[in-house]
């Protein structure tokens, strides 16, 4: 989600070019119908796991290069296997380009490293790439993201409703299930859909509708785009939330929303007892303190325009 602006930048700065995105395999609908792509090439990751991995990468990237004959490669991941790849990509008169802050020794893959130290956030460094890469036709490029419309969950009924993404995979990011339990019953009788993918159990709540493990990532853009506010842990539904609409509050238990943070200026974030908000993207000072509120429940129902008394 980081990374999806830069095929909008690409596409502008070279628009006869073919463009091409090495992708893991469960990402895929998040490239459906993208007009900045030709072609989404599926990273076999399972495949290539661990120090077999390794080995089989190599005739792997070699008849990916064939097939493709790249004349420029970004490397936004910076990770070992990324920029090994790409080095193993490259043909004859290619640039590998990647990042000054990439890691695990992927600089030394790079044929040009672009200095990424004034950027803060995630996509303001991929930005920076990309637009150094291309040159000065990228300069002009807004920040976008394409997405697909996404499916209805089938018999999915209730047409008013809020999200709740509770789970994620970092440690210390997620929500208990009490947690959950006390959010929906504080916004009873409104209906919120819960999404997201654990092995939690959850208390049954009279209001709530548990699509956890039950949605394809199609079917929850399609959700996201029509709840009427979304709160999420910092997760990458939380990124596809944030791309597609400003009624999104964003919980950080202890990652950095400056640097993964919401990239919308309308967005919230939650630390636990107070809300912070971002101001303008283009120009970040750096997320603030604009309120203290009592539950993140109570500020919810201020966004939907539900009294007290309700």
């Amino acid at each position: 989600m980081h990374t999806l602006p830069c095929s909008a930048i690409l596409r502008h700065a070279f628009p006869d070019a073919r463009i091409r995105w090495l992708i893991n395999t469960e990402w895929l609908p998040l490239l459906d119908q993208n007009p900045n792509v030709d072609e989404a090439v599926e990273f076999p990751r399972r495949e290539l796991r661990g120090a077999a991995g390794l080995v089989r990468i190599v005739p792997w990237a070699r008849s990916l290069r064939e097939r493709v004959k790249p004349d420029l490669i970004l490397d936004y991941q910076g990770l070992l296997r990324s920029a090994l790849i790409s080095r193993l990509c490259r043909r004859d008169g290619a640039r590998v380009v990647g990042l000054s802050d990439a890691r695990e020794g992927s600089q030394l893959f790079y044929d040009e490293v672009v200095d990424t130290s004034d950027c803060a956030h995630a996509v303001d460094r991929y930005v920076a790439l990309t637009r150094s890469a291309a040159g000065a036709a990228a300069d002009t490029t807004k920040v976008k993201w394409d997405l697909p419309e996404g499916e209805r969950p089938r018999d999915f009924a209730a047409e008013t409703f809020v999200i709740l993404h509770p789970f994620s995979r970092g440690a210390g990011k997620s929500l208990v299930p009490d947690q959950v339990a006390e959010f929906c019953r504080a916004l009873a009788p409104r209906r919120v859909v819960i999404v997201g993918r654990t092995s939690e159990s959850l208390p049954p709540t009279t209001n709530a509708v548990d699509l956890l493990n039950k949605t394809t990532l199609l079917e929850l853009m399609w959700l996201l785009r029509r709840a009427s506010f979304i709160v999420s842990v910092d997760s990458g539904p939380m990124h596809i939330a944030a791309a597609l609409t400003h009624r999104l509050v964003s919980i950080h238990t202890w990652s950095d929303p400056r640097k993964v943070g919401p990239y919308r200026a309308e967005a919230w974030i939650w630390n636990g007892t107070s809300l912070y908000t971002q101001g303008d993207c283009d120009n970040p000072a750096g997320w603030q303190e604009v309120a203290n509120v009592p539950t993140l429940a109570e500020f919810v129902k201020t966004q939907l325009g539900i009294c007290a008394h309700d």
